[in-house]
């Protein structure tokens, strides 16, 4: 199954396609800004029974060189079978299109990167008949963004800076940088660099900062995602209160009771045990006949 994280990886290029002419400047490479877009087809199937889709493409034309496909895949670990897809995806692109075609791989964590930087060879050593060499952009190269003027100035690629930086602790600042520049920003901009991040950040633990700062900071936003965080940050408070009401009324709270208040996320059911908390002899009564 997909997840969160793997789709905004690569559709955060398809909500920004010049994205990449910015990116460009970190992965050593200088790529013109596009003057026009267009999101192709991702299916790269034959008449064949094997199927082949690529992430995200992109068919961007620059004034200085002219048109060229950008294929953008999401990659969470090392696969050894991915250098011949990715092979393939280049080789197909370029017979179908005839136009110059790039790769780009989006990790999450400093050793897929690595790997996917490395060029791979189809042919004998000797015979290097098709050399594939993908542009990989992750925290080893991706800008860390902690200043709000900053992130204001770009929040798609203060957003992918925050995906990218996921699994490192320096992601807490960035999201703050970036919540702090969404204030100012029209809701219609803002809603989708919401949901980017929060799907960009997949179940790490910067998940759960990144919900508390838009259910402080963008509470006017009203994205199904965002209300979703809000939702959370609500469920995660009222259970805190639940838990102290029982502690200053001097009950014992055991670890199985504490964990079925923090693990639960419904606000009305989370409602009713707060009540209960207040007048119940013992913390397990605060779950009624449930």
């Amino acid at each position: 199954m997909v997840s969160s994280s793997h789709e905004a990886m690569h559709r955060i290029f398809q909500h920004d396609p010049g994205l990449f002419s910015r990116v460009s400047h970190f992965l050593g490479v200088d790529v013109p800004t596009p003057v026009k877009a267009t999101v192709l087809p991702t299916d790269l199937t034959e008449n064949s029974p094997v199927e082949r889709r690529v992430d995200t493409l992109l068919r961007l034309e620059t004034a200085e060189q002219g048109a060229f496909l950008l294929a953008v895949e999401s990659q969470g670990k090392k696969d050894p079978d991915k250098p011949a897809s990715w092979a393939y995806y280049a080789a197909y692109l370029w017979t179908k299109y005839r136009l110059p075609t790039a790769l780009l791989v989006v990790c999450q964590d400093h050793a897929t990167a690595r790997w996917a930087q490395q060029p791979v060879c189809s042919g004998p050593p000797q015979l290097p008949t098709l050399t594939l060499t993908p542009l990989v952009a992750g925290p080893h190269n991706m800008p860390v963004i902690t200043d709000p003027e900053e992130a204001r100035a770009d929040l798609v690629l203060a957003s992918l800076a925050a995906i990218t930086h996921a699994a490192d602790t320096v992601v807490n600042e960035i999201l703050k940088a970036l919540s702090t520049a969404l204030r100012d920003a029209p809701e219609d901009i803002a809603d989708p660099i919401v949901e980017f991040t929060a799907q960009g950040l997949g179940n790490r633990p910067a998940k759960h900062l990144w919900r508390n700062l838009v259910a402080v900071d963008l509470s006017f936003y009203k994205s199904y995602i965002s209300e979703e965080i809000r939702d959370e940050g609500r469920a995660e408070g009222r259970a805190e209160d639940i838990l102290l009401v029982l502690e200053q009324r001097g009950l014992d709270v055991s670890d199985d009771v504490r964990s079925r208040i923090t693990d639960c996320t419904d606000p009305e059911l989370l409602r009713l045990w707060l009540m209960h908390a207040v007048t119940a002899p013992k913390a397990e009564e605060i779950f009624g006949d449930q």
